[in-house]
């Protein structure tokens, strides 16, 4: 029995073991004449066969032909000796596979499930193009997850006339693919499959049915430990056809294993080392790295070359499987004379016994998926909102809302109406006459700022939010810190309008009062009165109007006591105009004194509340300084830093989703 060899159209193919009479079709039946999809013919045993005389019930001469069943029995009676038991067809051939390619308890899996949650959970933040490779990293471990596990596909690549088709053959134990000076010999990828049920993986690799083969039967190439090697002969990756390229790639991104063809002449060539081996250098453990044609080497010429291809794969960053350890597997043989194919042949059985390949690439890949991804999640530092930035924050939206201004305005307030409480009255009826002649009246505090002033403020409101965000983002990688920045621009968007009605509502609100001469009589008062034009942009304190602020207990008594000064003058006035105009004795000396007791007495009670106020009216602007500042503080924080804080825990889960991936990773750290 021979190797199958390609028909022409039209043409029959011989029989080959293992299989139905009616071979793979060129659509990539089945071994039984199935097609991909598992749907069978009904037609006759055998292609080209033409159409069988039947009984009047429908029953073909020499018994009933039941379709698949009688099929294989007439292909085990032809293609068998009498002493030979009939060949068996695997099962996968006749239905899809359904074990599990990756357990779901494995660190694999577990690392696919995490990619997926942090593709998921970076669609909003990062560029599409950023997430293509984990995208198709998922894609294809789905896809190979839903075919045969009991095969591994292993590529022979390498550059034009480096001998890669003869090593095919040799390992085929046949001429299937085609070898010869003409360049390019290989035009399409060939594969050879050492046993049944790979239609699923080579429809994957839109390898067509008329260029899949099997090995020389009885040859030591149909070897047992073999069995499950699907073989895929590559075109040359540095063909002049582009075509033959891009189906290199394509294949290299799909099979589970890949043998490199170098030959003494191109095994430095840039192309090769920049091109495949330095991008794939995670791969190493599912990397063969061949020097062929060793027969073209005198003495020890081999060993040097050989020497000095290792050396150039540790500068391609590519572990080298020595001493036990795991890597590229790096080998000398000669396809042409057989010398280490044999060597190569028992390797690539125990590799294939393994496997393991397909999950080792899967994972390889998934390391270099992660790879690409490291400088969109891994920041540098520890970048997040501190205590201090906060703090930072707080005092520059007090500073823009003239939280200092407005406890400085209530405490100058809270010392006016303690004047106006204790002062005498002809000082306070002074002081009505000359604010009645100042320009605007009364509420002249009430105007507001110059418009430099009013720009100022709102300035002030960007550049907080500006600073608290650089601060935020600050080592965080580009897609995230861009993310940070945002929020806090939306959050700020009305950020000076939230601040003005907050500073609106402050001074229409009751304030708690201070008590006066270190006494626990506090009192509840009138509110701060003071608010402040954010929305303008002003930082100018405003006095409020038709508010007081709290009086301490010890008014009264100083209220009484310069009402009673005021009587002493009124009464001693009286007196003294009693006597000059003659209605009383006289005696100016008493009258006199009791009047002078009342003028000195009332600036002197003036003078002491004043210095007694001085104590509670700090007291109460820094009390009102607090609140306003506090509510700027949290109208700041719930517009700017929530925003912001979210889109820090955002880029810490999927930061935590990264290293989930990253964890059994050998080339990420």
């Amino acid at each position: 029995m021979t190797a199958v060899t390609d028909e022409g159209p039209g043409q029959s193919r011989g029989p080959v073991p293992g299989r139905g009479p009616s071979g793979s079709g060129p659509g990539g039946s089945g071994p039984d004449g199935s097609g991909p999809d598992g749907s069978r013919s009904r037609s006759g045993p055998g292609p080209g066969s033409g159409e069988q005389p039947r009984h009047d019930d429908g029953r073909p001469p020499g018994g009933w032909d039941d379709g698949l069943i009688a099929r294989r029995a007439a292909a085990a009676t032809e293609e068998t000796a009498p002493d030979e038991a009939p060949a068996a067809v695997p099962e996968d051939d006749v239905r899809p596979q359904v074990e599990a390619y990756v357990p779901a308890d494995s660190p694999l899996s577990s690392r696919l499930d995490a990619l997926r949650e942090l593709v998921g959970l970076s669609r909003a933040r990062l560029e599409r193009a950023d997430l293509a490779e984990a995208g198709r990293v998922l894609d294809e471990a789905a896809a190979r997850r839903r075919l045969s596990s009991r095969h591994t596909v292993v590529a022979i690549a390498g550059a034009s006339g480096s001998g890669k088709s003869t090593l095919f053959n040799s390992l085929a134990g046949a001429q299937i693919s085609e070898t010869g000076l003409r360049r390019p010999t290989t035009a399409s990828p060939l594969a050879c499959s050492w046993t049944d049920g790979a239609a699923g993986l080579l429809d994957r690799l839109a390898i067509p049915g008329r260029l899949r083969r099997r090995p020389q039967p009885g040859s030591t190439a149909a070897d047992e430990a073999l069995q499950g090697l699907v073989l895929v002969d590559l075109p040359d990756h540095d063909s002049a056809a582009r075509g033959h390229r891009d189906q290199v790639d394509r294949v290299l991104a799909l099979v589970d294993a890949v043998i490199w063809v170098v030959d003494p002449e191109k095994y430095a060539d840039a192309a090769l080392h920049e091109r495949y081996l330095r991008p794939l250098a995670g791969h190493a453990e599912v990397t063969f790295v061949v020097l062929n044609q060793i027969d073209r080497l005198p003495g020890e010429a081999a060993d040097q070359v050989l020497d000095d291809l290792r050396r150039l794969l540790d500068e391609d960053g590519m572990a080298l499987g020595e001493h036990g350890e795991p890597g590229a597997t790096v080998l000398s043989l000669s396809a042409l004379t057989g010398d280490g194919v044999g060597e190569l042949r028992e390797l690539l059985g125990r590799f294939v016994q393994d496997r393991t390949a397909a999950t080792r690439r899967l994972s390889a890949d998934v390391d270099a998926a992660a790879d690409r991804l490291r400088p969109v999640y891994v920041a540098e530092g520890r970048p997040g909102l501190g205590e201090r930035a906060r703090e930072e924050f707080a005092d520059r939206l007090a500073e823009a809302v003239g939280a200092a201004a407005a406890g400085q305005a209530a405490e100058r307030e809270w010392r006016r109406n303690a004047g106006r409480a204790c002062g005498t009255p002809w000082l306070r009826l002074w002081r009505w006459y000359e604010s009645t002649r100042q320009p605007g009246g009364p509420d002249r505090g009430a105007l507001g700022a110059p418009p430099e002033e009013q720009l100022t403020a709102r300035q002030r409101v960007e550049q907080a939010v500006r600073t608290v965000a650089d601060d935020a983002a600050d080592g965080l990688p580009g897609p995230w810190a861009q993310a940070v920045r945002e929020a806090a621009v939306h959050g700020a968007q009305g950020l000076p309008e939230a601040l003005d009605e907050l500073a609106g509502r402050a001074a229409g609100t009751e304030g708690r009062g201070a008590d006066g001469g270190g006494t626990s009589g506090a009192s509840t008062g009138a509110s701060t009165g003071v608010a402040t034009g954010v929305r303008g942009g002003s930082a100018q304190a405003q006095p409020g109007r038709g508010t007081k602020p709290p009086r301490p207990a010890w008014w009264p008594a100083a209220v009484l006591a310069q009402v009673a000064m005021t009587l002493l003058q009124i009464f001693g006035g009286l007196w003294l105009a009693g006597q000059i105009i003659g209605v009383l004795q006289p005696g100016l000396l008493t009258p006199a004194l009791v009047m002078l007791a009342g003028i000195i007495g009332g600036p002197l009670v003036e003078w002491s509340c004043a210095a007694a106020a001085r104590g509670p009216a700090r007291r109460y602007g820094q009390e009102a300084e607090r609140r306003l500042r506090e509510a700027a503080a949290a109208c700041g924080r719930a517009r700017v830093l929530d925003p912001v804080s979210a889109e820090l825990v955002r880029y810490r889960e999927v930061r935590e989703r990264f290293v989930a991936v990253t964890e059994f990773s050998t080339t990420v750290r």
